[in-house]
């Protein structure tokens, strides 16, 4: 896999965080740069930590679904793609707010965020490719996506939430689909 497609994919994982740091943005009475850092240090770890954990349980298992791993990334990528772009849409519901800024709190909505970026972790085990540049450019962008989140959440409220997540999700269905193209395309010539 190469950068490009990674960063894709960082991309939209990052969207959740994005989504979650415009929120907890909004909810600020002035604008805090320790505070912004804070978010975007605790969504870029676990976003970063969480493909790792993933790579290494996908790892294990890759011997028994070599076969049909493509298959796997596919319908991984676009299950979550489908479930952000399903979320987008309740996402005035659900309250993602970050009102107190504690660190329990904000370890379990790094960690809710997270979640998707260990099942690409997964699907990652099955393509050739650095799990450590993945992890770092995933963990990097949420950084800096979650960073520029609380920035404009601040300024311009909530906005943005619903068409982070549906871009989010867009990316990834895209990437899922780009990954089983390539696949049957190859596997059809040689």
């Amino acid at each position: 896999m190469n950068i490009f497609s990674i960063f894709l994919i960082a991309i939209g994982l990052s969207m959740d965080s994005f989504a979650v740091s415009v929120s907890g943005g909004a909810s600020l009475k002035r604008f805090n740069y320790l505070a912004a850092l804070r978010i975007a240090f605790y969504f870029g770890f676990f976003q970063g930590l969480m493909p790792v954990i993933g790579w290494l349980i996908g790892g294990s298992l890759q011997q028994f679904i070599e076969e049909i791993d493509h298959w796997i990334a596919f319908f991984l990528l676009v299950l979550i793609g489908i479930k952000m772009i399903y979320e987008s849409t309740k996402m005035a519901e659900i309250d993602r707010s970050l009102k107190g800024m504690k660190w329990v709190i904000l370890c379990g909505l790094a960690l809710a965020t997270s979640i998707d970026a260990l099942v690409v972790g997964v699907s990652f085990a099955f393509l050739q490719g650095s799990i450590a540049l993945m992890a770092m450019i995933v963990g990097m962008v949420t950084f800096f996506m979650s960073f520029l989140g609380v920035n404009i959440g601040f300024r311009f409220g909530h906005f943005f939430e619903k068409k982070a997540e549906i871009l989010g999700g867009i990316i990834l269905i895209g990437l899922g689909l780009k990954i089983l193209v390539e696949h049957l395309y190859t596997s059809a010539f040689i």
